[in-house]
């Protein structure tokens, strides 16, 4: 089994599929790191050899992958919040930071819809 940067890649699919579990590598680095590794990118990954995974793991290397990106994200995020940018407050808040609209949606970060108390009609 394949593992590199702490990740254990997933053995049926293609390296290039499988080098996206790592957080911080999408298909398009996937395949940049198999070019420069000369690893084909649409073989299994179970059929690597201990040289190719060797290549690989060398290749990612020197991309900002797994903790140390989500690291500098994190201090990115919590840069503007301290600036008291517009951003930051929106991160704070737990709202859409990306200029989504909030009246209907957004509740992938609002949560869950809180109830409000109804008022009784007055009849007559």
């Amino acid at each position: 089994m394949a593992r590199i940067k702490n990740i254990d890649l997933p053995k049926d699919k293609a390296v290039f599929i499988g080098l996206t579990a790592i957080y911080g590598i999408g298909q398009s680095t996937a395949k940049k790191i198999c070019a420069a590794a000369k690893v084909d990118a649409e073989m299994k990954v179970k059929d690597l050899t201990l040289d190719q995974e060797a290549a690989l793991r060398s290749e990612v290397d020197n991309y900002t992958v797994e903790g140390e990106l989500r690291r500098e994200v994190q201090m990115n995020i919590k840069n503007k919040m301290e600036i008291g940018s517009y951003q930051g407050s929106r991160h704070k808040k737990g709202l859409p930071v990306h200029g989504q609209r909030t009246s209907r949606n957004a509740r992938t970060r609002k949560g869950k819809g809180k109830v409000v108390a109804n008022k009784k009609k007055e009849g007559k």
